[in-house]
This record gives C-alpha cells, sequence and structure tokens, in this order.
C-alpha cells in the first residue's frame, strides 16, 4: 500500500509538473501566435497601400497614353481582384495564403507592364506627379518586401516553437496549428533572359 502511494504520489507531482510547464509554455505560444496575427497585419496593411496608389497612377497615366486602355484595364481589374480577397490571420492556411499571393502577383504583373507602356511617353516620364507615383510605388514594393521577410521569419519562429517536445503534445489541442509561409512564385526559380 506504502508502494502504491509512492507512486501514485509521484503521478501526481509529474502530471502538476506538466501542468505548470504546459501553462508556461502556453503563454510563450499565445505571445508567438499574436506576433504571427501582427506580422500579418503589417503585410496586410503594405498591400493596401499599393491598391491605393494604383488608382492615382492609372489616372496620371490615362491623360498621357489614352490609346493603351488595355494596360490600363488590366491593372485596375487586378486591383479590384487583389483587393477583393480578404484573408484574416484566423483563415492563414496554405490554400488561401496561395490564393491571395496569386492574386497579388498578377497585380504586380499588370502593374510592371503599365510601368513598361510609360516608357514610350517621355512626357509622362517627366510628369511631376506619374514620378512621385512611381517613387512611391517603388517604396511600398519595399515595404511589402520587408514585411513578408518579417512575416516570414516570426512564422518560422512560431512553427519550430509548436513542433517541439513537449509542446507538440499539446499545442494542437489548444489550437496551436502550423501557419503558412509564402512561396515563391511560379517560374522564380529561371533567371530572366536578357538581350542587348
Amino acid at each position: 500500500m506504502k508502494n502504491f502511494k509512492s507512486k501514485l504520489l509521484s503521478l501526481l507531482v509529474a502530471v502538476c509538473a506538466m501542468g505548470l510547464f504546459s501553462s508556461c509554455n502556453y503563454n510563450s505560444l499565445v505571445e508567438q501566435q499574436q506576433g504571427v496575427d501582427q506580422a500579418w497585419a503589417e503585410v496586410e496593411t503594405q498591400y493596401q497601400r499599393r491598391a491605393d496608389l494604383i488608382p492615382n497612377l492609372v489616372n496620371t497615366v490615362k491623360g498621357y497614353a489614352a490609346h493603351e486602355s488595355k494596360t490600363l484595364e488590366n491593372v485596375v481589374a487586378a486591383r479590384s481582384k487583389a483587393t477583393s480577397i480578404s484573408l484574416s490571420a484566423e483563415d492563414l492556411t496554405e490554400e488561401n495564403l496561395a490564393k491571395y499571393q496569386q492574386a497579388q502577383g498578377e497585380l504586380s504583373g499588370a502593374l510592371k507592364s503599365l510601368l513598361a507602356v510609360t516608357e514610350a511617353y517621355p512626357d509622362l516620364k517627366a510628369n511631376e506627379n506619374f514620378r512621385d507615383l512611381q517613387v512611391q510605388l517603388e517604396g511600398t514594393e519595399n515595404r511589402i518586401a520587408t514585411a513578408r521577410t518579417r512575416y516570414t521569419q516570426i512564422v518560422k519562429d512560431y512553427n519550430v516553437a509548436i513542433k517541439k517536445f513537449p509542446t507538440l503534445l499539446y499545442a494542437g489541442w489548444f489550437g496551436f496549428d502550423p501557419k503558412p509561409q509564402f512561396k515563391a512564385a511560379e517560374g522564380a526559380e529561371k533567371a530572366p533572359n536578357v538581350e542587348f
């Protein structure tokens, strides 16, 4: 009987110790999950900033390059598609992030086409409003890259934390699931063909 009580006491101490350890680790996971949510919000903010610049850019170009209406329509349509996809931190899954990233990639491609068209219009390139918008757009693209890099690092840290022992034993019970990472765009592994 004494041996049974000793084993029971040891088991209770182990369960209490595990509970205490897991509650401390739980708080850390909550902080990391909030960090992921905050980093995602920053990514969305920078994409929204870019979307907000586009109407001004399109209107400025429209005045100079009216016959480039197809390019302008493509930019407006891509912006509309990109801003129609709303992805909250709670809905971050591989599939949802891929759809979001595809829409943003289409917008990036449309903007590149628009900026390439503007090369044929020296008056437009000399326009102060256009230059300012182009500088703001370039700055926003840099901010997007920075926000995505921060998100990627924070998600990596979070995903590692929930996969470490003993956390992996109970992280799923409390709803701490892995968060998705950005993936390179299709064809990004191929170097662009440069010809002179």
